[in-house]
């Protein structure tokens, strides 16, 4: 019996919770014509999702290629920073393209060696492999990289284009 008091006590909390932040000044928000908050649904699009090849759930398939610790192991560290300013030039140019949807190293040393990631906007993994062997560091051994197939949001590709107005310099 306690826990059942226990556990409705917390959904109990947790909705008045949820209405206070749907509205103003601590007051509910008032339903939009569909019965929804106003500001819960924006509505479906069908243009951008045809312009962006959404399925209907708003998805669509992509390469993601992990790179990996290649074999090369190069001490010149004058070779290394050329070999990494053509690296961070390459995935530019893939992203102004629109080839490259999502590029990042991974912040932490992890057991299977994975150094970062691209999700690149096609389905094809001999497409995106031809575009991972446009990399520099890639072409030298730098990186070694795995390819997965993957389905996300077919609106991944739009975060690129504000990006440029929330970073102060380039990497």
């Amino acid at each position: 019996m306690k826990k059942i008091i226990f556990l409705l006590a917390i959904s109990f909390f947790i909705t008045s919770c949820f209405i206070h932040t749907k509205g103003e000044n601590g007051k509910p928000g008032l339903p939009g014509k569909d019965g929804t908050s106003p500001d819960s649904k924006i509505g479906f699009n069908q243009k951008m999702a045809d312009s962006l090849g959404a399925d209907h759930y708003g998805m669509k398939p992509y390469i993601i290629v992990m790179l990996t610790t290649g074999s090369a192991k190069i001490e010149d560290k004058t070779k290394m920073t050329e070999l990494m300013k053509g690296h961070m030039s390459n995935i530019g140019r893939l992203a102004k393209e629109g080839k490259i949807v999502v590029a990042g190293p991974f912040s932490e040393k992890n057991i299977r060696d994975y150094r970062g990631m691209f999700i690149f906007n096609t389905k094809s993994k001999e497409e995106a492999e031809s575009w991972v062997k446009t990399d520099p560091a890639v072409a030298a051994g730098v990186f070694g990289y795995e390819i997965f197939p993957w389905y996300g949001s077919a609106a991944l590709p739009l975060y690129l284009k504000h990006h440029k107005e929330i970073a102060k310099e380039n990497p």
